[in-house]
């Protein structure tokens, strides 16, 4: 086999191009098992009913970006963006939220293709970088995420406040 240039390439070198897309309301039924297997993964109640609600609302108010990988017909993974802003550098920023591959498609690649569609999505819209926040025990992405590019942002400290009322 050949690259555009003419110059032979070894099978074992070869990268697969993972399908991947913009996901729309047409994927909900398969995106919502999708993100309850996602929320399971992070220990919540399944409810495929809620996620399907949930996600509609997303992409009809286009309040997030999702994007999806595919097999033979069938969603294998997504990913979910949030748009913020950096007031400092007064420009957009993304918030990797979610990024799932259902179990049986894991290391396949699919992950690095939906950060692919991730960091096209920055770039495409002028944005200065994506974030993402991620356990210190998530092994799997404490390596996927350097090797992808992130670097660890480790200058500051990251603090939350629950809303005990919701």
């Amino acid at each position: 086999m050949e690259n555009e240039k003419g110059i032979k390439l070894r099978s074992s070198f070869i990268v697969h191009m993972k399908n991947t897309r913009k996901a729309s309301i047409k994927d909900l039924n398969q995106l919502a098992e999708l993100f309850d297997q996602y929320r399971i993964f992070y220990h919540k109640e399944s409810n495929i009913p809620a996620a399907e609600s949930f996600l509609k609302e997303r992409i009809e108010n286009h309040d997030s970006e999702i994007f999806v990988a595919e097999n033979e017909g069938k969603l294998t993974g997504f990913v979910q963006l949030y748009p913020i802003f950096s007031s400092t550098r007064m420009q957009r920023y993304w918030l990797l939220n979610d990024l799932y591959v259902n179990e049986s498609h894991r290391g396949k690649g699919y992950s690095k293709a939906l950060i692919e569609e991730a960091k096209n999505l920055c770039r495409s819209s002028n944005a200065c970088g994506v974030l993402l926040e991620t356990g210190k025990s998530n092994d799997v992405g404490n390596q996927l995420y350097p090797a992808c590019g992130f670097e660890l942002y480790d200058s500051v400290n990251f603090y939350e406040w629950t809303n005990k009322d919701n």
